[in-house]
């Protein structure tokens, strides 16, 4: 009996990465903040705005590298990786692969290249095995042409 089909759509992201990354990118804001009002008199206004500046660009990479995800719906999968998106429609994708080496899937895409989903950790062994796993069914059930009888 084939396996069922998830429900589309569907968003896989990690747990722990996002969680770091939004707590970190809260911390230096905060902590910029604070810092920036408690300093001394000898820093002027320009020392307390570029330090606050300088943390909110850290805080604006660390957002980058929580939002990344991967999300399937019935047009296609939608990859955010940090700095780029990839919109790719079913018939593209080929083949999903996660290595236990790898620190993310690879996908395989018809015109040769592979891109890797950000948004599916290999360090998350269980849940990235289960995401794998639907997003193989998916792209099996979904990125086949059907065949003419």
């Amino acid at each position: 009996m084939p396996e069922p089909l998830p429900a589309l759509p569907l968003t896989w992201r990690p747990r722990r990465s996002r969680f770091v990354a939004y707590g970190l990118a809260a911390l230096m804001v905060v902590g910029s903040l604070f810092l920036a009002v408690i300093l001394p008199e000898q820093f002027k206004a320009p020392d307390r705005i570029g330090m606050v500046a300088f943390f909110g660009v850290i805080a604006w990479v660390l957002h980058l590298l929580g939002r990344i995800r991967v999300t399937a719906d019935e047009a296609g999968i939608t990859v955010v990786n940090v700095l780029r998106t990839h919109r790719y429609e079913w018939a593209e994708v080929l083949d999903v692969t996660l290595v236990d080496a790898d620190p993310w899937p690879r996908l395989d895409l018809a015109d040769g290249t592979v891109i890797g989903a950000m948004g599916i950790q290999g360090s998350e062994k269980i849940r990235a095995a289960r995401a794998v796993a639907e997003l193989r069914l998916l792209v099996k059930a979904r990125g086949e042409a059907p065949e003419e009888r």
